[in-house]
C-alpha cells in the first residue's frame, strides 16, 4: 500500500473512500466495499492529526493510533492512503474548496465513497449531500454508504469509543466486526504478581490508543514476535491496583497455565468478556482468592490451543 502525506505525490487516478475511519468498523466497510470495486486505484484519504485533536490542542484517543488503521486498511486490499495534514489552512477551506483543491486537482477521483454522517469543509458546513452536488459538477460519482447495523443500529466511532469505556466488550464488537484489540510491548514492572502467584505481563500501548474502563477482562492473546505463542486465554486487569497501593494505572496480563519470558515482545490481546469492575480488597488472600475465582472463569469462557500449554 502506497502511504502519503502529500496529497500531490498520491498515484492517480483514484477512487477515494473519504473520512476519519478511526476503528475501521463494520460502518467504515461499507464505505471502503465500493471503491474496492472500481477499475482505479483504491484509496483512502483521511485526516492527521485526528481534527478533535487539532481543535482541541489535547491528544485523542483512538480506536486504531495509525499503524494499527494501516494494517486494517491494507487487510482489506486498500491500495492506497493519503494522510491529509489537518492544520490552519486545511480548516480553513469551505466545501467548495476542498473539493476542488485538494479532491480534483490533487487526487484526480473517478469516484468518492462516504458515510451518511460525513461532515467537511470550514466548521464542517459541508455535509454528504453537499459532497455529491460539488462533485457532480466535476462528472465525478459520490456513494453515500449506509451507517447502520442490520438491527438498524448507527455504527459510528464514538458510539464504540462509550462502549469501550463502560466495559460493553460484546457491542464493540458487533460495531467494529472484530474483537477490541491492544496491540502493545512487554515491559518490566513491579513483578508483584510473580510473589502472589500470579506472574503477568506488563503492557505499554501506543500513546494515543484508548484504553478499556478499569477492570478485569477475559482476553485472548497472540504475538507476532514470539510465534510460538497460540491464540492462548488470559485474564487481564487495567487500573490502579489499589488494594497494593497502585500509584499509576497498569495493563497486566496473567496467561493461564502458562510460563515463558515475553519481555520486550510485542503482543496483541482481543478483549473476550468484561468481567467484573476494579476493586479494593482487605488482604493480599483477598486479592488472591477473587484472581483465582477470575482465572476460573476465564477457563470456562475461553477455549485452549489445541497444542498443550507451553513451558520454558
Amino acid at each position: 500500500m502506497w502511504i502519503t502525506s502529500t496529497p500531490e505525490r498520491a498515484l492517480t487516478p483514484t477512487a477515494i473512500a473519504l473520512g476519519n475511519f478511526d476503528g475501521v468498523h463494520q460502518g467504515h466497510r461499507n464505505v471502503i466495499q465500493p471503491v474496492l470495486e472500481q477499475s482505479v486505484r483504491s484509496t483512502v484519504v483521511t485526516f492527521h492529526p485526528h481534527p478533535r485533536e487539532y481543535f482541541s490542542g489535547q491528544p485523542c484517543s483512538l480506536l486504531t493510533p495509525l499503524e494499527e488503521k494501516i494494517s486494517h486498511l491494507k487487510a482489506l486490499g486498500i491500495q492506497q492512503l493519503v494522510l491529509l495534514p489537518f492544520n490552519q489552512e486545511l480548516a480553513a477551506l469551505c466545501a467548495e474548496e476542498f473539493v476542488q483543491k485538494i479532491l480534483i486537482e490533487q487526487l484526480h477521483p473517478h469516484y468518492i465513497s462516504v458515510g451518511e454522517d460525513f461532515r467537511f469543509g470550514y466548521k464542517r458546513q459541508g455535509s454528504a449531500q453537499d459532497l455529491r452536488a460539488i462533485a457532480s459538477s466535476y462528472h465525478v460519482a459520490v456513494n453515500i454508504a449506509n451507517l447502520r447495523t442490520k438491527a438498524k443500529e448507527r455504527i459510528s466511532s464514538s458510539r464504540i469509543r462509550e462502549a469501550i469505556n463502560q466495559g460493553q466488550v460484546e457491542l464493540a464488537k458487533q460495531l467494529l466486526g472484530r474483537p477490541y484489540t491492544l496491540n502493545g510491548t512487554v515491559v518490566t514492572g513491579e513483578q508483584r504478581g510473580r510473589t502472589i502467584g500470579f506472574p503477568t505481563a506488563n503492557l505499554v500501548l501506543p500513546r494515543n490508543k484508548l484504553i478499556p474502563c478499569y477492570g478485569v477482562y477475559a482476553v485472548e492473546v497472540t504475538s507476532i514476535t514470539y510465534p510460538l505463542l497460540s491464540p492462548h486465554p488470559a485474564v487481564m486487569n487495567i487500573g490502579m491496583r489499589p488494594t497494593v497501593n497502585g500509584q499509576h494505572p497498569t495493563i497486566e496480563i496473567h496467561l493461564l497455565d502458562w510460563t515463558g519470558d515475553l519481555y520486550q515482545h510485542s503482543l496483541s490481546v482481543q478483549l473476550k468478556q468484561f468481567l467484573r469492575p476494579e476493586a479494593k480488597f482487605e488482604s493480599l488472600e483477598a486479592l488472591k482468592a477473587q484472581i483465582n475465582k477470575d482465572c476460573e472463569t476465564a477457563r470456562q469462557l475461553l477455549p485452549y490451543p489445541s497444542s498443550q500449554p507451553i513451558n520454558s
